[in-house]
C-alpha cells in the first residue's frame, strides 16, 4: 500500500536572525552557528533517511561559512529554497520593488554558493502578502510555503516582545504583524491554489496571478501549532504528553485527509551552549539529548504514516488541484500591506 505524502522543510534561520529579530543589538556583527548546524543536520537527516527543503537566508549564503553549508546540503540532496536575503519578519512592509529586489538578491547569493535557482519560498515569521505571491509569480518560483494558519500568532508575538524591554517605538512598529494575526486561523491548512485577481496599482493594471501554497500544517480543527519546536517545548514539561499530542495531530490529519508539511528550525538541533543568549526561545534550556530524542520521535511518527519528501516534491503532487478564490484579504487583514512610502 503505497503512503500518503508528507513534506519536511527547514527554515535555516541563523543566530543573528533570532537576535535581529528578538532586537538585540549585536545582530549587526553577525553571529553563526552554521558549521555546528551543517553537521548536526546531516546526522540527522541520514538517520531518518529523509532530504527536506532547507530555506536559506541570502545574507548567510552569502557569507564567509555559507558556501560550505550550502554546498554540503546540496550535495546530501536537499532542496535549497529562499527566505529572503536578510530575514526581516516584515517583508509585508517592503514596496513591490523592494520585494523583486530582496527575492533577486537572495537567488544570486544562492547560486552563488553552489545551489541552483531556488523554486520555493518561505517568508521569515510567515510575513506573506499579496504584492510578495505576485513577485514570486514575476520570479518563476513553482510554490510558496508562507503560511501558518494559527490563531497563537499574535500570543507568540506578546511574548518574544516581553522578552525584550530595549526594542524602541520603531522596532515595536516593524514588529506589531510578527507571526501573524488572529485571522490567520481562517486560512487553509491543506495545500491549495492562492488567486489573486486582476487589480489597479498606482496606474497600473496587474495581471490575475496564481501560487501553489504549501502551509506549514497545524493541528485540524484546533488550529494550534504541530511544528517541531512547539512539540519540543511541550515535551519540556512532560514527554507523554507531547508524544501524545504529535500522535493525535497526525490522526487528526489522517481523518481531515490532511497531507501535512512538516516544520522544522535549527534550535531543534542546537542547546543554549551552542547558542549562548538565545534563552529566551523556548526550548532552549533543554539539554540537547532530549530534544534530539523529541525529534527523533517527531520524525518516527510522520515516517509511519507518511512517505517523507522536499516541499518542491510535495507542492508538484498537488497542482491542479481547485483554485481557491478567497483568501487573499485574509491574508491581508492585520497586515499593513502596500504602504504608500518604501519600508527601506
Amino acid at each position: 500500500m503505497n503512503k500518503p505524502l508528507a513534506s519536511i522543510g527547514l527554515d535555516a534561520d541563523n543566530f543573528w536572525s533570532y537576535k535581529r529579530t528578538h532586537g538585540d543589538a549585536d545582530w549587526v556583527e553577525r553571529p553563526s552557528y552554521l558549521p555546528v548546524l551543517t553537521e548536526r543536520m546531516i546526522t540527522s537527516f541520514s538517520k531518518h533517511q529523509i532530504k527536506p527543503s532547507v530555506f536559506v537566508v541570502g545574507a548567510d549564503a552569502a557569507a564567509a561559512d555559507g558556501p560550505d553549508f550550502v554546498q554540503a546540503l546540496t550535495e546530501y540532496g536537499c532542496e535549497i529554497g529562499s527566505h529572503s536575503y536578510e530575514h526581516e519578519p516584515w517583508l509585508h512592509l517592503y514596496s513591490p520593488q523592494e520585494l523583486r529586489d530582496e527575492l533577486k538578491r537572495t537567488e544570486d547569493a544562492l547560486q552563488a554558493a553552489g545551489a541552483p535557482k531556488p523554486r520555493g519560498f518561505r517568508a521569515p515569521g510567515f510575513a506573506m502578502s499579496p504584492d510578495l505571491m505576485r513577485a514570486l509569480v514575476e520570479l518563476d518560483y513553482d510554490y510558496d510555503c508562507s503560511v501558518l494558519a494559527t490563531w497563537i500568532g499574535p500570543v507568540a508575538r506578546q511574548y518574544y516582545l516581553r522578552t525584550n524591554k530595549t526594542l524602541t517605538k520603531s522596532e515595536r512598529e516593524d514588529r506589531k504583524a510578527l507571526f501573524g494575526s488572529l485571522w490567520d486561523a481562517g486560512l487553509p491548512n491543506k495545500p491549495f491554489t492562492w488567486k489573486a485577481p486582476c487589480c489597479e496599482v498606482d496606474g497600473r493594471t496587474l495581471p490575475a496571478v496564481q501560487l501553489t501554497e504549501v502551509p506549514v500544517t497545524v493541528f485540524p480543527m484546533a488550529r494550534v501549532p504541530i511544528h517541531a519546536s512547539y512539540v519540543i517545548y511541550l515535551s519540556g514539561y512532560s514527554v507523554p504528553v507531547a508524544k501524545a499530542y504529535i500522535k493525535a495531530a497526525l490522526a487528526f490529519c489522517k481523518a481531515t485527509g490532511t497531507q501535512p508539511s512538516l516544520l522544522l528550525h535549527p534550535l531543534d538541533l542546537l542547546d543554549g551552549s551552542d547558542a549562548p543568549g538565545l534563552e529566551f526561545f523556548p526550548g532552549m534550556n533543554m539539554p540537547l539529548g532530549k530534544k534530539q530524542e523529541m525529534l527523533d520521535f517527531i520524525l518516527e511518527a510522520f515516517a509511519k504514516q507518511y512517505r517523507l519528501v522536499n516541499l518542491a516534491e510535495h507542492a508538484e503532487s498537488i497542482k491542479g488541484i481547485p483554485v481557491r478564490e478567497r483568501g487573499i484579504d485574509v491574508l491581508a487583514r492585520g497586515r499593513e500591506v502596500n504602504p504608500a512610502q518604501p519600508k527601506n
